[in-house]
Order: structure tokens, then sequence, then C-alpha cells
């Protein structure tokens, strides 16, 4: 039986391109623009639109690495135009001699979040480590401001993961894709072994994304099969929606639709938590912002 659509929806994982390049040039991470970006870029009004479209009360506008690098002055002013529908997250390298006053900045532009980009399509650095110990000032310095880190890689990338969670228990570390884990084996999803055994770390929490509703389709998987394990294993507290739009193809409604059709099987408090209620546990600004916009 489905339950009623939750009563917010607030999606953790957006991406804005600006429209203007001289404005905001182009300089991803690998040399090499990332595909969505440029074939179905989505600026800021567009995204507006969007949320207006799907009835998404607010995003998070995730710095995209694969068009700009670790510049997020176009998230920044994303955010500074409407902050009570945006949260932002910026990037930073970790291993680079400034990254912790680079974290200073832009917290100071009114950004709620740092993403470290280890491992994606177009700009993965299979050289970097997330537990660099060059990293460690960047971790420090998010551990002290309290700023979730967002942090994207794969299977292969998850044993450095664990060393951070160790080393820095206070940093609440939210793992994009839920890093993209093999899922076709189906219960009790054994290929994901090694990302279920990091639940006992309190400190990570998942984003549930477009990739993971799609992939929990294929072989002997089953979305509502995935989440419940998931969901067992972590706890729903740790479990935030990401629509991943416009990186991921479709409308942002059709995004959303999708994702509230994967959860039907779940009861209606546990979506709550999904779309929304993890979301503002993460990013308490979310509350501050809409208590403005209201």
């Amino acid at each position: 039986m489905s339950h009623p659509k939750p009563t917010s929806i607030i999606d953790l994982h957006t991406h804005v391109i600006a429209a203007d390049q001289r404005a905001y040039p182009l300089a991803p991470l690998s040399g090499r623009q990332s595909d969505w970006s440029r074939e179905r870029p989505v600026t800021r009004e567009d995204m507006l639109a969007a949320m207006d479209e799907a009835g998404i009360a607010q995003v998070a506008l995730v710095q995209a690495s694969t068009c700009y690098g670790h510049d997020s002055s176009y998230v920044a002013d994303s955010v500074a135009a409407r902050p009570d529908r945006f949260i932002g997250v910026y990037s930073i390298g970790l291993s680079e001699p400034d990254a912790a006053d680079r974290i200073a900045y832009w917290h100071g532009r009114g950004l709620q979040g740092m993403r470290v980009f280890i491992a994606g399509h177009t700009a993965a650095d299979h050289a970097a480590r997330l537990d660099d110990p060059l990293g460690f000032p960047a971790w420090e310095r998010a551990q002290a401001l309290d700023i979730p880190v967002c942090v994207q890689l794969r299977a292969d990338g998850l044993p450095q993961l664990e060393n951070i969670l160790r080393r820095f228990p206070r940093v609440r570390v939210l793992l994009d894709h839920f890093a993209r884990p093999r899922l076709d084996d189906g219960p009790p999803y054994a290929a994901a072994a090694s990302l279920f055994a990091l639940a006992e770390h309190p400190n990570l929490f998942l984003k549930f994304t477009t990739h993971n509703v799609r992939e929990s389709r294929e072989g002997a998987a089953t979305q509502a099969s995935f989440l419940r394990r998931a969901i067992d294993v972590f706890g729903v507290r740790r479990i935030a929606w990401g629509s991943n739009f416009p990186a991921s193809a479709g409308s942002l409604a059709s995004l959303l639709g999708e994702a509230l059709e994967s959860t039907a099987s779940l009861s209606g408090e546990e979506r709550e938590w999904i779309f929304h209620r993890t979301a503002r546990a993460l990013y308490p600004e979310l509350d501050a912002a809409s208590a403005r916009g209201a």
C-alpha cells in the first residue's frame, strides 16, 4: 500500500550551471566538461521553476566540480539570491595548502556544506586519497565548524572513508549516491557488504539518489528490498533523498516521482525522514531559511 506524499520535500543533491560563462568561467577538474552540464544545463532560475513544478520546498545546490572545479562562486551567488529556497555545498581540494582557508572563505560566503570529489564519471582523480594526511587540517576545520562533508567515491574508496570516519568521529559525512554499490545480486546484497559494514560509524549519512532508485531495479534487486536492507542497517534517520538533477536525465518532477514510487513500500514516517527530516537534521539552516521565506 502506498503511503501519502511526505508533508515536505527537500532535495539534497542538485546542480546549477550559469548561462554567463564570462562571469562564471568553466574550469572542470579533469579539463573536460561533463556531458550533462553541456547538454542540459540548469540555471538557478530554471531550478526555481523546476522546484515549483515538482512541489519541492528547498534544495541543496552542490558544486558541479565537472564544470567549475573548486570555484563555487555560482553556487554562492545563487544561495545569496534565494536563501529561502537554496542552501549551498562548495568543494575544495583536500590536500591543497590553503584548503582550511578555503573552507573559512566559502563558509563566510554563506554556504552550509562541503564536498570532496574523489571519484566521478568525468573528474575522477584516482591518485588522490580521501585519507591523505595532507588533508587532515581541512577535516579538522570541518569538524571544528560542524560542517557536513559530502563525499563522492566508489566501493574501492570505502576503506579510505572508514579511516576518516574513525579519525574524525565528529564530522558528519554524507556519502553521495550510497557510493554506487553493486545491487544486482539482490538480497541480502552481499556485493555491497563493504558499504553496509560502515554502519557502525554513527557519523556516516547517505544520499539516496536517482542512481540508487534506478540501480535498485536491476538484476535480482528490488527497490523495496534494497531500501529495507539500507534502513535496517543504517537507520532511516541517516538517509536523505537527492535527485541529482540535472546530471540524471529527466525533469525534476519526474525524478521526484521515481523516488516516491521507489519508497512506496516504506512507512509514512520513514518517508518523512528520507524526504525532509534527515536533511533538516544535517542542515539546520534549512529550517531557518524556511522561516525567513514564510
